[in-house]
Order: structure tokens, then sequence, then C-alpha cells
């Protein structure tokens, strides 16, 4: 909906960057397509939650399936399709439905979790568990995909990990401030005009108590570089500043 969304990913592209977007694809027409093409869009998720719109989400193949057929045609850019384990409006069997179709257009498939208001887990029924098994096999692996977290958290299973949110990770809202994920709005909650080197080393080293059952697969794959070194403290110190990739996230206006 951005009136210069394709001049913003050609911003991102002229500094040698990767520039990736999420959208529930409802606006997405061939011209539309085409422009992401020309202006250098790299890769395009769509979360899809159902077949069949329900009370929960109308995200849904039967709604969206014309504009994954558009993209099959049109795209020179990656499209990953994304279904949840444990929607809870719909048969566990969709999820795997939705999968399969997004091979068949040529896409890769990915599965996540359900979490609540918080991030945290929701535990999966045993058949849920299975259609998360069966399409986690489907899933092709590359240098984006590191969601061996979700094993354990299909199982019951907490992740012992070094969550970078407000450092390698930012979720930036629609007023501008700073969020360690979509989940934890109001930590740190600090303007991104005054977001400082500093602030980056800070959250850097701190310690998130949601970490081990959090779902948000953004951030674990952002963070899973790090898992060898700096560890983390509830109170973290000022270290140099790290290196490297830098993922940032905005809410929709």
């Amino acid at each position: 909906m951005h009136p210069l969304l394709e001049g913003v990913i050609r911003r991102v592209r002229s500094h040698g960057m990767l520039a990736g977007m999420i959208t529930n694809g409802y606006l997405l027409t061939a011209a539309r397509i085409r422009q992401l093409n020309d202006a250098g869009l790299d890769h395009l998720q769509i979360s899809i939650d159902n077949v069949k719109p329900g009370p929960v989400s109308r995200k849904s193949l039967k709604v969206l399936d014309r504009k994954l057929q558009l993209l099959s045609e049109w795209a020179d850019f990656h499209v990953n399709i994304n279904s949840v384990a444990g929607a809870g409006d719909s048969d566990p069997q969709d999820a795997l439905v939705v999968a399969m179709r997004a091979i068949e257009l040529g896409f890769t498939s990915t599965v996540g979790l359900l979490h609540d208001s918080s991030g945290q887990m929701m535990p999966l029924s045993p058949r849920e568990r299975q259609v998360f098994s069966q399409i986690h096999a489907m899933a092709k692996r590359s240098y984006s995909r590191f969601n061996d977290f979700q094993e354990n958290l299909a199982g019951g299973r907490p992740n012992q990990w070094r969550c970078r949110a407000g450092a390698r990770y930012m979720y930036i809202c629609e007023d501008g401030l700073v969020h360690y994920c979509s989940q934890q709005r109001g930590w740190p909650a600090t303007p991104l005009e005054q977001y400082t080197a500093g602030d980056i080393r800070r959250e850097f080293l701190t310690e998130k108590s949601c970490a081990p059952s959090c779902t948000i697969s953004c951030v674990h794959q952002i963070s899973y570089l790090d898992c060898w070194r700096s560890p983390q403290a509830p109170a973290a110190a000022a270290i140099p500043r790290p290196a490297g990739l830098v993922q940032i996230e905005t809410a929709p206006q």
C-alpha cells in the first residue's frame, strides 16, 4: 500500500542489500508484480492460514489462489508460501494442502507455529504435530531458513538461544518506535531517530526472558549466526559493536 514501495526497494538494493517483503497478497496484479521485478525485489512471502475463509482469518487459499497463479506466471523474485500449524479455526490438514499447492506452483513452502499474544508457543495436538512434520520435511533449505528451532517447540521443548532482538533485528512500529518484535512491543520502545549504537550494543547482550518458548521465526533466523559467541545476561555491559547483518521490519500503517 505504500505509494513509494518500489522506490524503497530500489534504495535498499542500491546498497547491495537484499530486499524482501511480507504481504497478504490481496493487491497483487500482473502489472504490480512486474514493477516489483523492475525494482529488484529479492523475495516475497505470503502467509495463508486456511483453505477456505474462517471466522478468525480470511487469508485463505480460496481467496488468494489467483494471486499465487499471477506470481507463478510473472514473478522473477523468489516466492515462499508460509502455512500455519495450529491455526485455531482451520482443519490441520489445511496447512498441508496450502504447502502442496505452493510446491505445485514452483514456490518454496514453510510452516509456522501458532503463538499466543505474547509470541509464546501454543501446544499442538497430535494431528497438528503430524502435519507440521510432513510440511517441514517438504521444505527446501536455503541461506535464509534456519528453522530447526521449530522441531523443539513442536515437541514441547524450549530452545536455548541468544535472541538478538533490538540489535540484529528491530521491529519499527507505526509510531516510529523500536521494539524487540511484533509480540513484545514496549521494550525498549525508543524512537528510531534516537536509537544509538549504544542501544544496539546493550540489546545485543541482553537476555530476553521470552526467548525459550518464542516462535517468532524472523528473530530466530536473524539471531542464529550468533549462537556461538557473546553470551547474554539480563543486564548487559557495553561490548564492541556487532558487525554484519541487521534486519529491520516495519509495521504496516
